[in-house]
């Protein structure tokens, strides 16, 4: 068995995509998953499967369209490559009070590197980027978070539609409960 998170995009934000964590968590359960936990509402699941990642993240989009009728993006990442990621984190990164500190996970096929190229590089007065296996980690204070690229990316399909973030406080707390 290999402890999987799975990371869903787009749930429950706005009144939209709303799924319950609990009914979540028992689906999962009634799918054959075991140690199934959920964190915080917006979709972090945390749970043991003994298939590959890619069966594992194809079984939880299912689950999630047959249960809930939603198509919803789900990044799957063993619990271990998101604790490793997090010990690689930049010194700088989730320190700054008066900072934005987040976690994007990238989904295959697409890489850390192709999105970051294709967001274009960082503007170091405004930005601070940096990435360890599929996670970018990415800082930058309040007073200028608009001037960022990493905060336009959603006007970038192709980038946006391959990732979903968590603050650094939701990645730090999914790793600790991974442990």
């Amino acid at each position: 068995m290999m402890q999987y998170i799975a990371l869903l995009r787009g749930v429950n934000v706005g009144g939209n995509n709303k799924i319950p964590m609990p009914a979540l968590k028992a689906a999962f359960e009634r799918r054959g998953f075991e140690n199934v936990s959920t964190y915080i509402n917006s979709g972090n699941i945390l749970f043991d499967a003994d298939c590959g990642e890619a069966a594992v993240k194809a079984a939880c989009e299912e689950v999630i369209l047959e249960t809930f009728g939603l198509k919803i993006m789900v990044c799957v990442l063993p619990a271990a490559e998101l604790i490793e990621a997090l010990e690689h984190a930049p010194a700088w990164w989730g320190k700054d009070e008066d900072s934005k500190h987040n976690a994007i996970f990238v989904v295959p096929p697409m890489t850390p590197e192709q999105a970051i190229t294709a967001v274009g590089e960082a503007k170091p007065e405004y930005e601070q980027v940096g990435s360890f296996g599929r996670v970018i980690f990415w800082s930058a204070p309040l007073a200028t978070f608009s001037h960022t690229r990493w905060s336009k990316i959603v006007q970038n399909r192709a980038i946006y539609d391959a990732i979903t973030i968590r603050n650094a406080n939701t990645a730090k707390k999914l790793a600790e409960l991974a442990r």
